[in-house]
C-alpha cells in the first residue's frame, strides 16, 4: 500500500526540494506528535499562526458551537453574520479610533493585495513604495512590493511603478512624494531577520507621508495579535497607518486574514466600480468564530504580560560562541549564526531532538524563535537546552 509520505512527494505540490518531511499526527499547545511518536516543540508556531498554542480549547469550542449553526453562506459583504460582525468590532476595539472599518480576507497576501488596490484607488496615484528584504506575500502584486529581487525576478512583468527604498534611512524618506499612493512597510521586519526600526524613523515616516498625501500601511501579519509584546507592533513606536494588515495570528490556526482602514478611506469600494473589492470565501463564519476567540483568549489569559520576559530567558539561556547575536521584538527572534552552512545542521539536529525552528527566507544565517506566546519558563529552558545541545553537536 502507497504511503503517505510518497503521496505528498508525488502529488502535492512542493515548494522546494528538501522539504521537512515530518509527518504530523496530531498537535497541542507547543507541541506536534509525529506519527512514530516522536515529540516537537514547536518554537515557530506555524511561522508565526499559532500564537494562543495548538488547538486552544476556547479556541475549538468557537469553531465547534459555529459550525452547529452555519459555514458558508455568502460571497463577503452581503449577509449579515456575527462572526465577522462581532470579530470586526473586536479588532477596532484594539485599535486606534480612527481604525474602525475592516475588510475580512483568506490570508495575509489577500490582505496585502486588498490593501494596494484601496491605497491606489483612494488617492487616484499609481505609485508604490516598499523596502528592501521586505516581504509580503507572493501573489503577483505582493510580490511586487517585496523587497528581494532573487524572489521577483523570474515572474516579471510584475506591478509597474513601485520603488524600493533602503528600511530605518530616514533620507530615502524624500522619496515618497505627491505621486505616492502608499508605502508598505512592517513594522518589524520580519523575513529581513528581525530588524526593528528606529522610533524616530517611523515617526519621520508618518509625518512625510500625511505631508505629501500618501497614504501609510504598516504590515503586521506576522507582528499583530501579540507577537512582540504589545497586541499591535505600532504601539510601541508612537504613530498610527492609514491601513493596517494583519493575518497569520488572528485565526489561533485557521485561515483568515484582514486590512482594516477609517470608514471614510475603505468606503471608495463602493463605487466607481461597484463592489471594488470582492471575496467568496473571506470572512469564513468558522474562520471568523476562531479568531474572535483567540483575540479573547490574548486578552483573558493576559498573554501579553509576560512576553517580554519569557524573550529576556530565551536571550539569557541562548549564550554560545555559535550565536552571534540575537535581535527580537517579544517574542519574535533571531538568533544570528556565521552562515547558512553552520546553521542549517543546527536545525536538522534541533529537529532531530525535538525542537523545530527554521531560518528567515532574506536572512538564512538567522534561527527564527517564535513560540507560541502559552509557552511557559520550564518549556523554553527545556527548548534552549535542546537547541545547545544540537549546537554543540554539529558545530
Amino acid at each position: 500500500m502507497i504511503s503517505l509520505r510518497q503521496l505528498f512527494l508525488q502529488h502535492q505540490a512542493q515548494t522546494s526540494d528538501f522539504p521537512l518531511m515530518i509527518e504530523v499526527e496530531k498537535a497541542e499547545g507547543i507541541y506536534m506528535y509525529g506519527s512514530d511518536g516522536h515529540r516537537y516543540i514547536d518554537l515557530i508556531s506555524g511561522i508565526g499562526v499559532s500564537n494562543v498554542g495548538h488547538r486552544h480549547p476556547k479556541v475549538l469550542r468557537a469553531i465547534h458551537d459555529q459550525l452547529d449553526r452555519y459555514m458558508h453562506l455568502m460571497v463577503y459583504g452581503e449577509f449579515v453574520q456575527a462572526p465577522q460582525a462581532q470579530l470586526a468590532q473586536a479588532l477596532c476595539s484594539t485599535l486606534p479610533e480612527r481604525l474602525n472599518n475592516v475588510y475580512l480576507l483568506n490570508s495575509g497576501t489577500e490582505a496585502v493585495e486588498g490593501a494596494l488596490k484601496l491605497a491606489k484607488r483612494y488617492t487616484g496615484r499609481t505609485e508604490l513604495i516598499s523596502c528592501r528584504n521586505a516581504y509580503h506575500g507572493s501573489t503577483q502584486g505582493a510580490l511586487s512590493v517585496n523587497g528581494s529581487e532573487s524572489f521577483k525576478n523570474a515572474f516579471r512583468p510584475l506591478l509597474p511603478d513601485v520603488r524600493i527604498i533602503n528600511h530605518n534611512v530616514v533620507a530615502d524618506l524624500e522619496q515618497i512624494t505627491t505621486r505616492t499612493a502608499a508605502i508598505i512597510l512592517e513594522t518589524v521586519q520580519g523575513e529581513a531577520g528581525v530588524r526593528i526600526p528606529d522610533k524616530a524613523y517611523l515617526q519621520q515616516l508618518r509625518q512625510r507621508c500625511t505631508e505629501v498625501g500618501a497614504l501609510l500601511i504598516l504590515d503586521e501579519i506576522q507582528t499583530g495579535f501579540g507577537r512582540t509584546g504589545t497586541f499591535w507592533a505600532f504601539e510601541q513606536f508612537g504613530i498610527e497607518p492609514d491601513i493596517l494588515l494583519c493575518a497569520k495570528g488572528m485565526g489561533g490556526g485557521m485561515p483568515i486574514g484582514a486590512f482594516i482602514a477609517p470608514q471614510e478611506i475603505m468606503g471608495v469600494f463602493k463605487n466607481d466600480p461597484i463592489l471594488g473589492h470582492l471575496t467568496t470565501f473571506g470572512g469564513h463564519p468558522v474562520s471568523c468564530a476562531a479568531s474572535l476567540a483567540t483575540l479573547q483568549t490574548i486578552q483573558e489569559e493576559n498573554l501579553l504580560a509576560d512576553v517580554a520576559q519569557k524573550a529576556a530567558l530565551f536571550r539569557e539561556l541562548l549564550v554560545h560562541p555559535a550565536i552571534k547575536e540575537i535581535r527580537n521584538c517579544g517574542l519574535l527572534m533571531a538568533a544570528e549564526f556565521a552562515s547558512f552552512d553552520t546553521l542549517k545542521p543546527v536545525i536538522d539536529r534541533a529537529i532531530l531532538n525535538g525542537v523545530l525552528t527554521d531560518w528567515f527566507l532574506f536572512c538564512d544565517n538567522s534561527m527564527r524563535i517564535a513560540p507560541p506566546l502559552t509557552i511557559t519558563e520550564e518549556q523554553i529552558r527545556e527548548a534552549c537546552a535542546i537547541i545547545l545541545t544540537s549546537i554543540d553537536e554539529v558545530v
